[in-house]
């Protein structure tokens, strides 16, 4: 079946058609508009910017979307949206335009939950892939560990109790004047300074829980970085970029380990924006071969938000009987 996909829950509006059956999971198109270009000039995302953005793109890339995949609706079996969770005017722009647009073509809406979909990503690459096993969503927004029983059964099992490593990564990098943004500013330069330079305290937080605290380990950056700055006293920022983010990876291989060993799951699922990071993909896969674990993560080109992961989990939802009706709304958490 052919799956007509929106996401639209922060600053990326994305519209996908993909394939989906037993035998096929492939993506027709993934058309994103990004508004990176936008809110660099603000230094993170602005709420009412990017809701905006998303009702001047949305219609556009729809059609964009059905004409690269070769379709018209009259093809489409279901729509599939994110509701939740999200900046609340994005993800309202997504829902009332799928809403409509299925209402008028007589077609059944799909309900996603946006971290569901990040894990959903790694399903349209590696088709061997499927549940129980152990995700870790990495991203702006979240830092979770969720233990997957099926394609739509998730229990969190752990997650940050403030900040997210993205928004950490994201925020250091502006304070050091690094381009919006700085997730990816910040891997290329760690790539170039010593890892072991700088002790900063870790996000895993010590104690049985399998949760996370990036707001402490931020705040130590930030205030290195003005010690230095107040001291007159040269920064080493690729020591800097280079320490924060093997303790970022630390914590979270940290609580990955123990939530291997208390649910014997022998398959891990990496997702989310913060999955295309190098240093942490390579500290996630060393810490799965250690615990001769299978480590699925999707391409570089679905680790974002994108309307293809949307659609991926859209299937699974539609055939668990996960339907929308007219009355659907969007939810920011």
């Amino acid at each position: 079946m052919y799956i007509l996909a929106f996401e639209s829950s922060c600053d990326e509006t994305s519209a996908s058609v993909v394939e989906m059956s037993e035998q096929a999971r492939t993506v027709k198109s993934n058309i994103v508009a990004s508004q990176v270009a936008t809110h660099a000039l603000y230094g993170g995302v602005v709420p009412e910017i990017a809701s905006r953005a998303h009702i001047e793109a949305i219609s556009s890339i729809t059609y964009e979307a059905l004409e690269q995949a070769g379709l018209t609706l009259s093809d489409i079996s279901a729509i599939a949206v994110t509701n939740e969770p999200g900046l609340i005017g994005a993800v309202l722009v997504g829902v009332n335009f799928a809403k409509s647009l299925a209402y008028a073509n007589g077609l059944p809406i799909v309900p996603v939950n946006h971290i569901k979909a990040h894990v959903a990503a790694a399903y349209l690459d590696q088709p061997e892939l499927k549940p129980p096993f152990l995700a870790l969503v990495v991203s702006g927004g979240h830092t979770s560990l969720f233990k997957v029983s099926s394609y739509t059964e998730y229990e969190e099992i752990g997650a940050t109790r403030d900040d997210a490593a993205g928004e950490s990564f994201d925020k250091v990098g502006r304070v050091m004047g690094l381009p919006y943004p700085g997730g990816a500013a910040m891997d290329r330069l760690a790539s170039e300074g010593n890892a072991k330079a700088i002790r900063f305290p870790s996000p895993a937080i010590p104690d049985k829980t399998l949760d996370f605290s990036f707001s402490g380990l931020k705040t130590a950056v930030i205030n290195h970085i003005h010690n230095a700055e107040q001291k007159g006293v040269e920064l080493n920022r690729a020591d800097v970029a280079a320490s924060f983010t093997a303790t970022v990876c630390g914590g979270i291989t940290e609580k990955l380990g123990l939530a291997l060993e208390e649910t014997g799951m022998t398959r891990v699922v990496m997702a989310g924006g913060v999955a295309a990071n190098s240093h942490l993909r390579r500290a996630v896969a060393t810490l799965c071969e250690k615990h001769k674990a299978s480590l699925f993560i999707p391409p570089m080109s679905l680790c974002g938000d994108n309307g293809a992961m949307v659609g991926a989990q859209g299937y699974y939802e539609f055939l668990a009987g996960n339907l929308g009706d007219e009355s659907l709304n969007g939810y920011p958490s």
